[in-house]
Protein backbone atom coordinates (compact mmCIF):
# COMPACT_ATOMS: atom_id res chain seq x y z
CA UNK A 1 0.00 0.00 0.00
CA UNK A 2 1.25 3.53 -0.72
CA UNK A 3 2.22 5.91 2.16
CA UNK A 4 1.11 8.54 3.63
CA UNK A 5 3.86 10.44 2.48
CA UNK A 6 4.33 8.77 -0.59
CA UNK A 7 0.56 9.64 -1.30
CA UNK A 8 1.34 13.49 -0.22
CA UNK A 9 4.30 13.18 -2.94
CA UNK A 10 2.27 11.71 -5.80
CA UNK A 11 -0.41 13.95 -5.52
CA UNK A 12 1.62 16.96 -5.46
CA UNK A 13 3.31 16.13 -8.71
CA UNK A 14 3.15 18.28 -11.76
CA UNK A 15 0.03 18.04 -13.93
CA UNK A 16 1.89 18.70 -17.41
CA UNK A 17 -1.08 18.85 -18.99
CA UNK A 18 -1.61 19.92 -23.08
CA UNK A 19 -3.91 22.92 -22.95
CA UNK A 20 -4.53 22.41 -26.86
CA UNK A 21 -8.32 21.99 -28.51
CA UNK A 22 -8.66 19.80 -31.90
CA UNK A 23 -10.25 21.22 -34.09
CA UNK A 24 -13.63 18.59 -34.29
CA UNK A 25 -14.36 20.23 -30.94
CA UNK A 26 -16.97 23.10 -31.34
CA UNK A 27 -16.74 27.05 -30.47
CA UNK A 28 -18.87 26.84 -27.73
CA UNK A 29 -16.55 23.63 -26.01
CA UNK A 30 -13.50 25.65 -27.01
CA UNK A 31 -14.67 28.90 -24.91
CA UNK A 32 -14.19 26.44 -22.33
CA UNK A 33 -10.84 25.70 -20.42
CA UNK A 34 -11.03 22.08 -20.85
CA UNK A 35 -6.96 20.47 -20.35
CA UNK A 36 -6.43 17.89 -23.00
CA UNK A 37 -3.39 15.63 -23.06
CA UNK A 38 -2.08 13.64 -26.35
CA UNK A 39 -2.62 10.23 -26.64
CA UNK A 40 0.80 9.23 -27.22
CA UNK A 41 2.11 8.21 -30.33
CA UNK A 42 -1.63 8.11 -32.44
CA UNK A 43 -1.70 11.93 -32.15
CA UNK A 44 -4.98 11.92 -30.70
CA UNK A 45 -5.73 15.29 -28.39
CA UNK A 46 -8.23 13.88 -25.30
CA UNK A 47 -9.67 15.81 -22.95
CA UNK A 48 -7.96 14.53 -19.06
CA UNK A 49 -11.63 13.16 -18.55
CA UNK A 50 -13.38 10.74 -20.70
CA UNK A 51 -16.74 8.72 -20.40
CA UNK A 52 -16.42 4.84 -19.22
CA UNK A 53 -19.90 3.85 -20.47
CA UNK A 54 -19.83 0.56 -18.89
CA UNK A 55 -22.49 0.52 -16.49
CA UNK A 56 -24.34 3.42 -18.81
CA UNK A 57 -27.44 2.64 -21.34
CA UNK A 58 -28.73 6.35 -21.57
CA UNK A 59 -28.27 8.19 -24.21
CA UNK A 60 -29.27 11.13 -22.85
CA UNK A 61 -26.25 11.14 -20.39
CA UNK A 62 -24.03 10.28 -23.52
CA UNK A 63 -25.34 13.53 -24.82
CA UNK A 64 -24.73 15.62 -21.82
CA UNK A 65 -21.47 14.85 -21.49
CA UNK A 66 -20.62 15.50 -25.28
CA UNK A 67 -22.18 18.54 -24.64
CA UNK A 68 -19.67 19.39 -22.00
CA UNK A 69 -16.58 18.72 -23.99
CA UNK A 70 -16.10 14.55 -23.50
CA UNK A 71 -14.92 13.38 -26.85
CA UNK A 72 -14.14 9.57 -26.07
CA UNK A 73 -16.38 7.06 -24.89
CA UNK A 74 -15.01 3.37 -23.45
CA UNK A 75 -17.36 0.48 -24.59
CA UNK A 76 -16.81 -3.25 -24.69
CA UNK A 77 -18.68 -6.24 -26.34
CA UNK A 78 -20.22 -7.39 -22.82
CA UNK A 79 -21.11 -4.47 -21.24
CA UNK A 80 -24.47 -4.43 -20.35
CA UNK A 81 -25.29 -7.62 -22.47
CA UNK A 82 -23.85 -5.39 -25.64
CA UNK A 83 -26.75 -2.54 -25.04
CA UNK A 84 -23.26 -0.45 -24.03
CA UNK A 85 -22.14 -0.51 -27.67
CA UNK A 86 -26.00 -0.40 -29.13
CA UNK A 87 -26.66 2.58 -27.61
CA UNK A 88 -23.68 4.31 -28.69
CA UNK A 89 -24.25 3.39 -32.11
CA UNK A 90 -28.14 4.83 -32.01
CA UNK A 91 -26.83 8.22 -30.37
CA UNK A 92 -23.90 8.97 -32.61
CA UNK A 93 -25.14 7.55 -36.16
CA UNK A 94 -25.71 11.05 -37.16
CA UNK A 95 -22.91 12.38 -35.38
CA UNK A 96 -19.45 13.19 -37.37
CA UNK A 97 -17.52 11.06 -37.32
CA UNK A 98 -14.51 12.70 -36.68
CA UNK A 99 -16.37 14.39 -33.89
CA UNK A 100 -15.48 11.65 -31.26
CA UNK A 101 -13.88 8.85 -30.09
CA UNK A 102 -14.68 4.70 -29.66
CA UNK A 103 -13.31 2.24 -27.72
CA UNK A 104 -14.23 -1.49 -27.25
CA UNK A 105 -13.05 -4.27 -25.98
CA UNK A 106 -12.79 -7.79 -27.20
CA UNK A 107 -12.34 -10.68 -24.42
CA UNK A 108 -9.93 -13.54 -25.79
CA UNK A 109 -10.42 -16.79 -23.64
CA UNK A 110 -7.43 -17.42 -21.36
CA UNK A 111 -6.80 -19.50 -17.98
CA UNK A 112 -6.44 -18.40 -14.65
CA UNK A 113 -2.87 -17.89 -15.10
CA UNK A 114 -3.40 -15.58 -18.08
CA UNK A 115 -2.73 -17.58 -20.81
CA UNK A 116 -4.69 -18.09 -24.37
CA UNK A 117 -6.45 -21.32 -24.44
CA UNK A 118 -7.01 -23.33 -27.27
CA UNK A 119 -10.40 -21.21 -27.71
CA UNK A 120 -8.79 -17.80 -28.56
CA UNK A 121 -8.64 -18.44 -32.23
CA UNK A 122 -8.47 -15.65 -34.65
CA UNK A 123 -11.95 -16.86 -35.91
CA UNK A 124 -13.77 -16.68 -32.76
CA UNK A 125 -12.03 -13.18 -32.08
CA UNK A 126 -13.27 -11.48 -35.47
CA UNK A 127 -16.76 -13.14 -34.94
CA UNK A 128 -17.00 -11.06 -31.67
CA UNK A 129 -15.36 -7.92 -33.34
CA UNK A 130 -17.88 -8.22 -35.63
CA UNK A 131 -21.05 -8.19 -33.81
CA UNK A 132 -19.34 -5.18 -31.91
CA UNK A 133 -19.21 -3.77 -35.35
CA UNK A 134 -22.98 -4.48 -36.04
CA UNK A 135 -24.07 -2.69 -32.67
CA UNK A 136 -22.30 -0.08 -33.07
CA UNK A 137 -23.02 0.96 -36.25
CA UNK A 138 -19.76 1.93 -37.56
CA UNK A 139 -16.91 1.56 -40.34
CA UNK A 140 -14.36 1.55 -38.02
CA UNK A 141 -13.69 2.33 -33.93
CA UNK A 142 -10.95 4.26 -33.54
CA UNK A 143 -9.26 2.00 -30.65
CA UNK A 144 -9.84 -1.70 -30.09
CA UNK A 145 -8.77 -3.41 -26.78
CA UNK A 146 -7.87 -6.66 -26.10
CA UNK A 147 -9.68 -7.16 -23.22
CA UNK A 148 -7.99 -8.07 -19.45
CA UNK A 149 -4.25 -9.20 -20.56
CA UNK A 150 -2.62 -10.20 -17.20
CA UNK A 151 0.54 -12.50 -18.60
CA UNK A 152 3.01 -11.21 -20.71
CA UNK A 153 3.10 -14.44 -22.64
CA UNK A 154 -0.36 -13.42 -24.38
CA UNK A 155 1.86 -10.77 -26.98
CA UNK A 156 3.19 -14.05 -28.35
CA UNK A 157 0.00 -15.02 -29.20
CA UNK A 158 -0.29 -14.93 -32.84
CA UNK A 159 -3.64 -16.04 -33.59
CA UNK A 160 -5.19 -13.09 -32.38
CA UNK A 161 -2.31 -10.64 -32.79
CA UNK A 162 -1.84 -10.99 -36.03
CA UNK A 163 -5.50 -10.56 -36.23
CA UNK A 164 -5.61 -7.18 -34.37
CA UNK A 165 -3.02 -6.10 -36.62
CA UNK A 166 -4.64 -7.23 -39.89
CA UNK A 167 -8.05 -5.47 -38.76
CA UNK A 168 -5.62 -2.13 -38.41
CA UNK A 169 -4.22 -2.53 -41.98
CA UNK A 170 -7.42 -2.50 -43.66
CA UNK A 171 -8.69 0.65 -41.56
CA UNK A 172 -11.56 -0.97 -38.92
CA UNK A 173 -9.49 0.13 -35.96
CA UNK A 174 -6.80 2.82 -35.81
CA UNK A 175 -5.21 1.57 -33.12
CA UNK A 176 -4.43 -1.79 -30.92
CA UNK A 177 -4.61 -2.06 -27.41
CA UNK A 178 -4.99 -3.76 -24.38
CA UNK A 179 -6.90 -3.62 -21.32
CA UNK A 180 -5.32 -4.80 -18.16
CA UNK A 181 -7.09 -5.84 -14.40
CA UNK A 182 -4.08 -7.98 -12.64
CA UNK A 183 -0.04 -7.99 -13.23
CA UNK A 184 0.01 -4.49 -14.57
CA UNK A 185 3.22 -3.46 -14.15
CA UNK A 186 4.54 -6.64 -15.28
CA UNK A 187 2.28 -6.42 -18.55
CA UNK A 188 2.62 -2.54 -18.92
CA UNK A 189 6.15 -2.87 -18.55
CA UNK A 190 6.63 -5.94 -21.18
CA UNK A 191 4.16 -4.07 -23.37
CA UNK A 192 6.61 -0.85 -24.05
CA UNK A 193 9.30 -3.07 -25.48
CA UNK A 194 6.62 -4.02 -28.25
CA UNK A 195 5.95 -1.99 -31.23
CA UNK A 196 2.31 -3.54 -31.63
CA UNK A 197 0.76 -1.46 -28.89
CA UNK A 198 -0.50 2.10 -29.76
CA UNK A 199 -2.52 2.23 -26.11
CA UNK A 200 -2.77 0.33 -22.64
CA UNK A 201 -6.01 0.78 -20.34
CA UNK A 202 -5.25 0.10 -16.86
CA UNK A 203 -6.42 -0.15 -13.28
CA UNK A 204 -5.18 3.05 -11.87
CA UNK A 205 -6.05 4.42 -8.65
CA UNK A 206 -4.86 5.89 -4.71
CA UNK A 207 -6.02 2.46 -2.98
CA UNK A 208 -2.89 0.11 -4.94
CA UNK A 209 -0.59 -1.29 -3.30
CA UNK A 210 1.94 -1.74 -6.56
CA UNK A 211 1.85 2.15 -7.25
CA UNK A 212 6.01 2.72 -6.97
CA UNK A 213 6.07 -0.43 -9.53
CA UNK A 214 3.01 0.61 -11.85
CA UNK A 215 3.97 4.26 -12.05
CA UNK A 216 7.52 3.31 -13.01
CA UNK A 217 6.13 1.00 -15.66
CA UNK A 218 3.28 3.72 -17.13
CA UNK A 219 6.18 6.34 -17.41
CA UNK A 220 8.13 3.49 -19.61
CA UNK A 221 5.22 2.83 -21.38
CA UNK A 222 4.24 6.45 -22.18
CA UNK A 223 8.37 7.23 -22.95
CA UNK A 224 7.98 4.81 -25.40
CA UNK A 225 5.05 6.59 -26.90
CA UNK A 226 2.04 4.30 -25.79
CA UNK A 227 -0.96 6.18 -24.79
CA UNK A 228 -1.90 4.95 -20.98
CA UNK A 229 -5.57 5.33 -20.03
CA UNK A 230 -6.90 4.95 -16.41
CA UNK A 231 -9.89 3.18 -15.04
CA UNK A 232 -11.34 1.73 -11.75
CA UNK A 233 -9.76 5.40 -10.68
CA UNK A 234 -12.72 5.80 -8.20
CA UNK A 235 -11.12 2.48 -6.27
CA UNK A 236 -14.68 0.98 -6.01
CA UNK A 237 -16.67 3.69 -5.35
CA UNK A 238 -17.47 2.63 -1.50
CA UNK A 239 -15.44 1.73 1.33
CA UNK A 240 -17.93 -0.72 2.80
CA UNK A 241 -20.68 -3.76 1.67
CA UNK A 242 -23.55 -1.47 2.63
CA UNK A 243 -22.37 1.11 0.59
CA UNK A 244 -22.95 3.80 3.56
CA UNK A 245 -19.39 4.46 2.98
CA UNK A 246 -18.79 6.19 -0.46
CA UNK A 247 -15.16 7.15 -1.92
CA UNK A 248 -14.89 10.88 -2.43
CA UNK A 249 -14.88 10.68 -6.03
CA UNK A 250 -13.61 13.74 -7.18
CA UNK A 251 -10.94 13.97 -5.50
CA UNK A 252 -10.16 10.00 -6.14
CA UNK A 253 -10.42 11.54 -10.13
CA UNK A 254 -8.01 14.04 -9.63
CA UNK A 255 -5.59 12.24 -7.44
CA UNK A 256 -5.32 10.17 -10.94
CA UNK A 257 -4.66 13.20 -13.24
CA UNK A 258 -2.01 14.29 -10.81
CA UNK A 259 0.50 11.71 -13.18
CA UNK A 260 1.07 13.60 -16.64
CA UNK A 261 1.44 10.06 -17.99
CA UNK A 262 -1.78 9.29 -17.47
CA UNK A 263 -3.02 10.77 -20.79
CA UNK A 264 -7.05 10.08 -19.87
CA UNK A 265 -9.45 8.29 -17.17
CA UNK A 266 -12.67 6.71 -17.86
CA UNK A 267 -14.70 7.16 -14.64
CA UNK A 268 -17.97 5.03 -14.94
CA UNK A 269 -21.20 7.95 -15.40
CA UNK A 270 -24.72 6.49 -14.59
CA UNK A 271 -25.88 10.26 -13.72
CA UNK A 272 -26.06 13.63 -14.50
CA UNK A 273 -24.55 14.92 -11.65
CA UNK A 274 -21.14 13.10 -12.16
CA UNK A 275 -21.51 14.36 -15.56
CA UNK A 276 -21.25 17.99 -14.10
CA UNK A 277 -18.84 17.17 -11.56
CA UNK A 278 -16.29 15.78 -13.80
CA UNK A 279 -16.77 17.85 -16.72
CA UNK A 280 -15.77 20.47 -13.93
CA UNK A 281 -12.29 18.13 -13.82
CA UNK A 282 -11.59 18.72 -17.10
CA UNK A 283 -11.29 22.21 -16.36
CA UNK A 284 -9.28 21.91 -12.99
CA UNK A 285 -8.32 19.30 -11.93
CA UNK A 286 -6.33 20.84 -8.63
CA UNK A 287 -6.33 18.61 -5.42
CA UNK A 288 -7.40 20.44 -2.30
CA UNK A 289 -6.27 20.37 1.36
CA UNK A 290 -8.96 18.76 2.78
CA UNK A 291 -9.51 16.52 -0.57
CA UNK A 292 -5.77 14.94 -0.08
CA UNK A 293 -6.80 14.30 3.80
CA UNK A 294 -9.79 12.54 3.22
CA UNK A 295 -8.30 10.06 0.92
CA UNK A 296 -5.34 9.48 3.23
CA UNK A 297 -7.93 8.78 5.74
CA UNK A 298 -10.16 6.18 3.84
CA UNK A 299 -6.55 4.11 3.28
CA UNK A 300 -7.43 2.92 6.88
CA UNK A 301 -10.47 1.59 5.50
CA UNK A 302 -10.36 -1.98 4.17
CA UNK A 303 -12.09 -0.94 1.32
CA UNK A 304 -13.78 -2.76 -1.48
CA UNK A 305 -11.18 -3.05 -3.99
CA UNK A 306 -8.53 -5.35 -4.28
CA UNK A 307 -4.54 -3.66 -2.90
CA UNK A 308 -3.58 -5.88 -6.19
CA UNK A 309 -0.53 -6.93 -4.46
CA UNK A 310 -1.02 -10.80 -5.68
CA UNK A 311 -0.07 -12.20 -1.61
CA UNK A 312 -3.35 -13.71 -1.78
CA UNK A 313 -2.79 -15.71 -5.20
CA UNK A 314 0.85 -17.10 -3.88
CA UNK A 315 -0.75 -18.05 -0.01
CA UNK A 316 -4.27 -19.70 -1.19
CA UNK A 317 -3.76 -23.26 -0.47
CA UNK A 318 -6.18 -24.00 -3.75
CA UNK A 319 -4.57 -21.46 -5.99
CA UNK A 320 -7.70 -19.91 -6.75
CA UNK A 321 -8.14 -16.74 -8.21
CA UNK A 322 -8.89 -14.72 -5.53
CA UNK A 323 -7.98 -11.25 -6.92
CA UNK A 324 -10.74 -11.84 -9.57
CA UNK A 325 -12.46 -13.08 -7.06
CA UNK A 326 -12.39 -9.92 -5.05
CA UNK A 327 -13.48 -8.04 -8.14
CA UNK A 328 -16.22 -9.95 -9.03
CA UNK A 329 -17.36 -8.65 -5.03
CA UNK A 330 -16.41 -4.98 -6.07
CA UNK A 331 -18.86 -5.25 -9.02
CA UNK A 332 -21.62 -6.40 -6.84
CA UNK A 333 -21.33 -4.32 -4.12
CA UNK A 334 -19.32 -1.25 -4.99
CA UNK A 335 -20.80 -1.15 -8.46
CA UNK A 336 -24.05 -2.06 -7.41
CA UNK A 337 -23.90 -4.58 -10.62
CA UNK A 338 -24.37 -8.04 -9.60
CA UNK A 339 -24.96 -8.65 -13.25
CA UNK A 340 -21.11 -7.98 -14.13
CA UNK A 341 -20.11 -10.21 -11.19
CA UNK A 342 -21.57 -13.13 -12.26
CA UNK A 343 -20.45 -12.86 -15.87
CA UNK A 344 -16.86 -12.45 -14.31
CA UNK A 345 -17.71 -15.93 -12.02
CA UNK A 346 -19.06 -17.43 -15.12
CA UNK A 347 -15.65 -16.67 -17.16
CA UNK A 348 -13.57 -18.16 -14.10
CA UNK A 349 -15.38 -21.13 -14.12
CA UNK A 350 -16.44 -20.22 -10.65
CA UNK A 351 -20.61 -21.72 -9.84
CA UNK A 352 -20.42 -22.66 -6.18
CA UNK A 353 -18.10 -21.49 -3.24
CA UNK A 354 -14.69 -22.89 -4.09
CA UNK A 355 -13.98 -22.62 -0.58
CA UNK A 356 -16.08 -25.03 1.37
CA UNK A 357 -14.55 -27.86 2.50
CA UNK A 358 -11.40 -25.44 4.10
CA UNK A 359 -11.05 -25.40 7.39
CA UNK A 360 -9.20 -22.02 7.75
CA UNK A 361 -7.89 -19.38 5.13
CA UNK A 362 -4.36 -19.66 4.09
CA UNK A 363 -4.36 -16.45 2.70
CA UNK A 364 -2.82 -13.07 3.99
CA UNK A 365 -4.18 -9.91 2.33
CA UNK A 366 -2.68 -6.86 2.43
CA UNK A 367 -6.03 -4.79 2.53
CA UNK A 368 -7.11 -7.42 6.01
CA UNK A 369 -10.19 -8.72 3.78
CA UNK A 370 -12.29 -11.55 5.39
CA UNK A 371 -11.24 -13.59 1.72
CA UNK A 372 -12.79 -16.20 2.74
CA UNK A 373 -15.88 -14.52 4.06
CA UNK A 374 -15.74 -13.22 0.56
CA UNK A 375 -15.40 -15.75 -1.73
CA UNK A 376 -18.71 -17.18 0.16
CA UNK A 377 -20.63 -14.24 -0.26
CA UNK A 378 -19.97 -13.55 -4.17
CA UNK A 379 -20.27 -17.06 -5.04
CA UNK A 380 -23.87 -17.40 -4.88
CA UNK A 381 -24.97 -15.41 -7.43
CA UNK A 382 -23.28 -18.53 -9.46
CA UNK A 383 -26.58 -20.25 -8.94
CA UNK A 384 -29.10 -17.34 -9.69
CA UNK A 385 -29.87 -17.11 -13.34
CA UNK A 386 -28.83 -14.13 -15.23
CA UNK A 387 -31.87 -12.87 -16.49
CA UNK A 388 -32.91 -12.29 -12.27
CA UNK A 389 -29.95 -9.87 -12.62
CA UNK A 390 -30.20 -8.00 -15.30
Amino acid sequence: MISRRGFLRTSLAGAGAMAVSPAIISAQVQEKNIIYRTLGRTGIKVPVVSFGVMRSDNPSLVKAAYDKGMRLFDTANGYLGGNSETMLGNVFKDYRRDSFIISTKVKSPTDRDGKPTDEATADRFMETFNVSMSRLKMDYVDILYVHDISNPEYFDHKPVINTIKQLKKEGKIKYIGFSTHRNEHTVIDAAAESDVWDVILTQYNYRLATLPELNAAIKKAASAGIGIVAMKTLAGGFLDRERTKPVNAPAALKWVLQNPDIHTAIPGMTAFEQVEINSGIMEDFTLTDQEKSELVASLSEPGLICAGCDNCTQSCSKNLPVRDLMRAYMYAYGYGNPAMAKSLLAELNISENPCSGCDSCTVNCLRNFRVMEKIADISRLGTIPFDFLT
